[in-house]
């Protein structure tokens, strides 16, 4: 398939959130692929053997998007951060609603360099990292939003500064400090834990 350009892709978001469903059907097939991507990126994130498939938090996305009516969406990236957000929650509602009582109350440690580095390996715990997540939008809503754009939007700074309506600069520095609190903030649950 040839490569579609932003601006299709953003002309079918916004005829999507018009109301035309049709523009929704055409939509699919032409991010699928970086669904997938988003989703693999999730996944590969978890535990070995995880009973969520790609193709299913792909799938789940696509139902809680499907749903959605009348949705404003400004452009490619301000799509995808939305998705990434969708796909996150996913992981989190099924992970706190999972019975981790057998492998020890699903409680597991977020080690120091995964929290410094934010790469999140499959020991990471996904919902401390949300609550962790949580606490900063509410402190700072913006620094919030470029975690989940940049960490799981796989979004770059760019299209950050894009969907935020700042400027690259203002976009890495609040991503530095960002970093430096979740890190402090996960070391400390880590800490406390032990």
């Amino acid at each position: 398939m040839d490569a579609v350009s932003p601006k299709e892709i953003t002309g079918l978001l916004k005829a999507w959130g018009n109301g035309d469903q049709a523009a929704l059907e055409r939509l699919i097939p032409l991010i699928y692929n970086e669904l997938y991507r988003l989703a693999r990126g999730y996944m590969n994130r978890e535990l070995p053997g995880h009973p969520l498939q790609v193709t299913a938090l792909v799938n789940e996305a696509y139902l809680r998007l499907a749903n959605w009516k009348e949705a404003q969406w400004e452009n490619r990236a301000h799509f995808f951060g939305v998705v990434a957000q969708l796909m996150r929650r996913v992981l989190v509602d099924f992970a706190r609603h999972r019975d981790y009582e057998k492998w020890g109350g699903g409680k597991r440690h977020v080690q120091l360099d995964e929290a410094t580095s934010l790469q999140v390996q499959a020991e990471a715990d996904f919902i401390a990292l949300d609550d962790a997540l949580k606490s900063l939008s509410a402190m700072d809503p913006r620094k919030g939003r470029i975690v989940e754009l940049k960490f799981f939007g796989g979004l770059g700074v760019e299209e950050i500064a894009e969907v935020l309506k700042t400027s690259p600069r203002t976009v890495m520095r609040e991503w530095s400090l960002a970093r430096a609190w979740l890190f402090r903030e996960l070391s400390g649950k880590a800490m406390d834990e032990t």
